[in-house]
């Protein structure tokens, strides 16, 4: 009897809650279409653009980009999926020599932009590199046709670059759902005589699919979104297509039409990630789970999985810091840390930290909105903010340009007709545009964290606040935002850090005379002197390391449970599918 009434008692708060005040209901609104704007001014400007400009389009440069972008998003999969999905099957189920140590290494890659890795490597493995320069001079060559070397400005150096970078996210996602599954299955598979190979082929793999599925979607999407890597590798993709078009070209109509072909793109990797998750839940009980335990490995065997494991580290870690370390010191660059430098640092930090606390504020509106009330505009609004990061920067910029010119030029002659003097740009010439863009882009991280956070709490909590008679915004205050701290400082690290790192949307919306620390770098690599922009790199490369240590300092200390480690996971993504 008692529970009957504690049950009818809970279903009638939930009816009460179901009702948001105006305001809040209209925030949570206008946040929903903040998301869809630049998409909805993309098709408007592709629609508007000349009929003739379609079929050169499709004769001349959708062809190759479309090939391109296909070919790099497989060979990407391929690479990264294998060099993350063996290095966190490796560190979770075996020990061998450097284990401790790797474990800690393997993520930092993440620190590292793609644009940045692909400068180096072209500074360090092209035909005036350091390594073909060290050959001819070692084996008395004289020119290229002497010898053969592989070539870095290719696809196949692309996917070979970016994957080197990109793969901690299926190593992230791989590696929390191998510490989950029981040990227990895994001794029966090995009693009943299955191998390791088979072992991780029929059990783990199968297992860790739909965390995998999440890993090697972001791993995509970025790759998608990365504009400074494929030109200067000189790989033709979308991205780099909707640039040429729109700057070069002058065409921004075309660009716009291009930009709408890489959405579908985006929506097909949605939907392929989707389906990668269809109907995959595993459970353990916690009362008799058990977390697999590495097993030592003996012979060649160690020292092969240490050097699988060293490889990922290597190419997209430890190579290219040293060389910025390197360069930064054989120039004696650290003497360029002047008035200037500074400026662009503080431009970097200002810009990063501003849309970090939009970011973070937008996202306790609407994951608090979605908890105080289940009705279609919260549930619709988070799943609207929860795409916004798999829309690539360059759309993003692409799509934000003539609304936010439109806003300034509407504030402008308001202000006029009151003073009678002119405004200028307020949005775009203040760097407005580039925060706008980081916050529609990162906010399905905020969200996605903090909503995972929320849905271990036991709603009985919020029950008993609202008996004791607290109103809803004493639920947030007191009971919601100090549950969601953890989720809030991790998700304020990461968001920080992608700022920092984001390219395409601060390249194309920053105002005149304006440069950020990405945007030098690429300055410097497009004039063929990014050696002089090493100190820049390595400053974007260790303001990155924090909070990839801090992530997998959490992650290695939290308590091996299949709820904890697949959120952290997966939550980050924005491509979680709760309501």
């Amino acid at each position: 009897m008692i529970a009957k009434t504690q049950t009818a008692f809970g279903r009638s708060l939930g009816r009460k809650a179901k009702s948001l005040p105006w305001w809040l209901s209209a925030a949570v609104a206008a946040i929903g279409l903040l998301i869809l704007l630049p998409v909805a001014a993309l098709i408007g400007i592709a629609a508007e653009g000349d009929a003739e400009i379609w079929p050169h389009l499709i004769a001349n440069v959708l062809p190759a980009s479309i090939i391109d972008t296909l070919a790099l998003l497989t060979g990407i999969g391929i690479v990264a999926g294998s060099m993350g999905i063996t290095a966190a099957w490796l560190v979770t189920a075996h020990r061998f020599p450097g284990r401790g140590i790797l474990v800690w290494l393997l993520p930092l890659p993440l620190a590292v932009p793609t644009y940045i890795t692909a400068y180096i490597y072209v500074e360090v493995f092209d035909s005036a590199g350091l390594v073909q320069m060290a050959l001819r001079d070692l084996m008395g060559w004289r020119s290229r046709t002497d010898y053969w070397f592989p070539e870095v400005r290719s696809l196949p150096g692309c996917i070979l670059v970016m994957s080197a970078v990109l793969y901690p996210y299926i190593y992230i996602a791989a590696r929390a759902m191998f510490l989950t599954q029981s040990a227990s299955m895994l001794e029966v598979a090995r009693t009943l005589g299955a191998s390791r190979i088979k072992l991780f082929r029929i059990i783990a793999l199968p297992l860790a699919r739909p965390a995998l599925a999440v890993g090697v979607s972001l791993a995509l999407l970025e790759a998608l979104n990365d504009i400074g890597a494929s030109e200067y590798l000189g790989v033709r993709t979308l991205t780099v297509s909707v640039y040429t078009t729109w700057l070069n070209r002058g065409s921004l109509p075309g660009a716009a039409q291009i930009a709408c072909v890489m959405l579908a793109f985006v929506m097909g990797l949605i939907l392929i990630e989707r389906y990668g998750r269809r109907d995959r839940r595993y459970a353990a009980s916690p009362k008799r789970h058990r977390n697999v335990h590495p097993v030592p490995l003996r012979g060649a065997r160690r020292w092969a999985a240490t050097v699988l494991c060293t490889v990922p580290v290597v190419l997209g870690f430890i190579l290219p810091t040293a060389f910025l370390l390197r360069e930064t010191f054989r120039g004696s660059l650290f003497g360029q840390f002047d008035a200037e430098f500074l400026a662009h640092f503080l431009t970097t930090i200002g810009l990063s930290v501003f849309a970090t606390c939009v970011v973070l504020l937008l996202a306790v509106v609407l994951v608090s909105s979605a908890r105080l009330s289940k009705g279609p505009l919260t549930a619709g609004a988070l799943f609207i903010g929860g795409l916004g990061y798999a829309v690539p920067g360059t759309v993003l910029a692409l799509g934000l340009m003539t609304p936010l010119v439109g806003i300034d030029n509407l504030i402008g002659t308001l202000w006029r007709s009151l003073t009678g003097e002119r405004l200028g740009l307020l949005l775009m010439g203040a760097a407005g545009g580039i925060v706008i863009a980081y916050v529609i882009r990162f906010l399905s991280i905020a969200t996605g964290s903090l909503s995972a956070g929320l849905d271990r709490v036991s709603p009985s909590l919020e029950d008993a606040a609202r008996t004791l008679g607290a109103s809803r915004r004493e639920m947030v205050r007191r009971i919601q935002l100090p549950l969601m701290r953890p989720a809030l400082a991790s998700a304020a690290l990461l968001i920080f850090v992608d700022c920092i790192k984001e390219l395409p949307a601060t390249l194309l919306l920053r105002p005149l005379n304006t440069e950020t620390l990405s945007t030098l770098v690429y300055t410097y690599a497009s004039r063929g002197r990014f050696e002089d922009g090493s100190l820049a790199a390595l400053v974007i490369v260790l303001v990155g390391l924090v909070p990839v240590i801090q992530l997998v300092r959490s992650a290695e200390s939290r308590p091996r449970t299949e709820e904890g480690l697949d959120s952290s996971a997966t939550s980050f993504s924005g491509l979680d599918d709760r309501p």
